[in-house]
Parts: C-alpha cells; sequence; structure tokens
C-alpha cells in the first residue's frame, strides 16, 4: 500500500520560512507527480506546486517567486520551502503523489497545519 508522510509544518510569523516534506513509500510506487495543495477554512483546496519526476513544475499564482519545490526521485521525497509567508498563506497542506502523468488513482498524505501569525 502507498503512504504518504507529511513533516514540517508550525507556527511562523510573517516574513519567516517553512520547509515541508513528503515521503511516498510502497513497494513498486514510482510517482509521475508529487506536489502540494493547501486548504484553508471555508475555501477549497488550491493547488500550491506540482512537479513530474522529470522536472517540470507547476506554481499556483499565489506563491510564485516564494515558494520552491523539489524532488529527489531516488527516496520519492518532495520538498516545499516556503519563504516570505504570509498570514493568507495559513492553511493545511497536504501532500499528493499520482503514479501517472496525466491521470490516475491521487494519493494524498495527512496533512500539517501552517499556521502564519504574529
Amino acid at each position: 500500500q502507498v503512504q504518504l508522510v507529511e513533516s514540517g509544518g508550525g507556527l511562523v510569523q510573517p516574513g519567516g520560512s517553512l520547509r515541508l516534506s513528503c515521503a511516498a513509500s510502497g513497494g513498486g510506487f514510482s510517482p509521475a507527480v508529487m506536489g502540494w495543495y493547501r486548504q484553508a477554512p471555508g475555501k477549497e483546496r488550491g493547488l500550491v506546486a506540482i512537479m513530474t519526476s522529470g522536472g517540470t513544475i507547476n506554481y499556483g499564482e499565489s506563491v510564485k517567486g516564494r515558494f520552491t519545490i523539489s524532488r529527489d526521485n531516488t527516496k520519492n521525497t518532495v520538498y516545499l520551502q516556503m519563504n516570505s509567508l504570509k498570514p493568507e498563506d495559513t492553511a493545511v497542506y497536504y501532500c499528493s503523489a499520482r503514479q501517472k502523468l496525466l491521470k490516475g488513482y491521487n494519493y494524498w498524505g495527512q496533512g500539517t497545519q501552517v499556521t502564519v501569525s504574529s
């Protein structure tokens, strides 16, 4: 079975930084796409950043220039470096992974809370 385990969330002041990690486990699982989504209370889950195994990246518009996604394909691990954090970044951040590039089942982590507040 596939499992995604996230870490790195917490409380940070505006302008601060956090680094999230997500490790995928499961025999034979080599995800073509891994990335991050987030959901704040009362809002829909939205794209933060996704990255293919070949290195193609898509960022959500609100995080461009502030967040950086990276992958270690040998470890099936994806990272999210979050800089210049704003209160509006406060949300539960979910890791996602998919074996196929354009379709297929999306696996999800349990989510990690990121709170940006003074």
